[in-house]
């Protein structure tokens, strides 16, 4: 199953990219999952995951927990907390 990976702000910052194509293994169901097989595939992504009370998460667009799934995602995006004013 192919996720697009969109990320914002720092966490694209830490990793060095905006965004990638990954075909995570088929056991990885949830945000927070992928985010450990993510973390476990470079340095640059576990530097970005290593706080994950500072990552927020949208699958296709809605903002969900990081223990929403992913099976059948199109897209996931992570980024951090956002603040307005």
């Amino acid at each position: 199953m192919a996720i697009e990976m969109v990320y914002f702000a720092w966490v694209r910052e830490r990793i060095g990219h905006g965004g990638e194509t990954v075909d995570p293994p088929v056991d990885i169901v949830t945000v927070a999952g992928l985010i450990d097989w993510l973390a476990a595939s470079s340095a640059a992504h576990s530097a970005a995951f290593v706080d994950r009370t500072r990552l927020r998460a949208a699958v296709d667009q809605v903002f969900v927990g990081l223990d929403a799934s992913v099976v059948g995602a199109r897209e996931v995006a992570i980024f951090p907390p956002v603040t307005g004013g």
